[in-house]
């Protein structure tokens, strides 16, 4: 789907559909997908990651009845609009973190929320940021879903916000996600996929890839090099636009790698 038709209504699964926010970029791919969960003949819906500050999404996303408006993690093509669909539907916003939250406490780990007319469970995965986290629906078909956020996305793999973001964290949080086994991923860029465990797996085997070469790069530059000269190197061939996001994925990785106090 693309920016031109973002405003249709998609059904994901059983319980889930989404509108395509119209943000796309390098880090947002196609643009965020703003989520509605909603059991069968339930009257409202719960609305995860609202994306952009922009009036005709989230009017769209505000023409049902909205009980619940829910955040997986800070970054504002989540969070930006989050005020605004508050003020437009009176539902209250709940985040991991205690600034995004509007009417009601923050999110607990491992806390149980009945919703929409199902049960979504909190699933903390910090990593990506400090304050992400997954949202669980054990009862979504036979293999129940789970919205990601951006700790899985669709296409690629996720960007450590460090220092917020700390490898050692993530690679905790993919073994939490593991267990839940074949659910439907709904990320919040990029397409659904179909098997949780398995885009766990392949990420974490991309992360320990990427070790393998901060490793690699550090025996040929020296224990004490730069996170700029790191990326030269792991990352020759990325994309000027990305660059950054390169950096902060090395700086993680390094962190990560001293913090074991391997050889550098």
């Amino acid at each position: 789907m693309t920016a031109e038709n973002s405003s249709a209504l998609v059904r994901c699964t059983d319980l889930t559909r989404f509108r395509l926010a119209p943000n796309p970029g390098p880090m947002s791919l196609d643009g965020t997908n703003s989520y509605l969960i909603a059991a069968a003949g339930h009257p409202g819906a719960a609305v995860v990651d609202p994306g952009p500050l922009d009036e005709k999404h989230l009017q769209e996303l505000a023409a049902g009845s909205v009980e619940l408006i829910l955040i997986t993690h800070r970054h504002a093509d989540h969070t930006a609009g989050a005020a605004r669909l508050h003020e437009l539907t009176g539902a209250p916003v709940r985040a991991a973190d205690p600034r995004h939250s509007i009417g009601e406490p923050p999110l607990q780990p491992g806390e149980v929320i009945s919703a929409a007319g199902t049960e979504v469970r909190v699933v903390a995965t910090p990593g990506h940021t400090s304050d992400s986290v997954c949202f669980h629906l054990p009862l979504d078909g036979p293999g129940g879903s789970v919205l990601t956020g951006d700790t899985i996305l669709g296409r690629g793999t996720t960007v450590l916000d460090h220092p917020d973001g700390r490898l050692g964290d993530y690679l905790a949080s993919l073994d939490r996600l593991e267990i839940l086994g074949p659910a439907t991923v709904l990320p919040a860029h990029g397409p659904v996929l179909p098997a949780l465990d398995a885009v766990v797996r392949a990420y974490r085997s991309h992360r320990l890839d990427r070790l393998s070469q901060i490793r690699a790069a550090l025996a040929q530059l020296g224990p004490d090099a730069g996170v700029p000269q790191v990326t030269d190197v792991v990352y020759a061939d990325v994309d000027t636009s990305v660059r950054r996001a390169a950096e902060n994925s090395v700086a993680a990785q390094l962190d990560y790698l001293r913090s074991l106090r391997e050889p550098a």
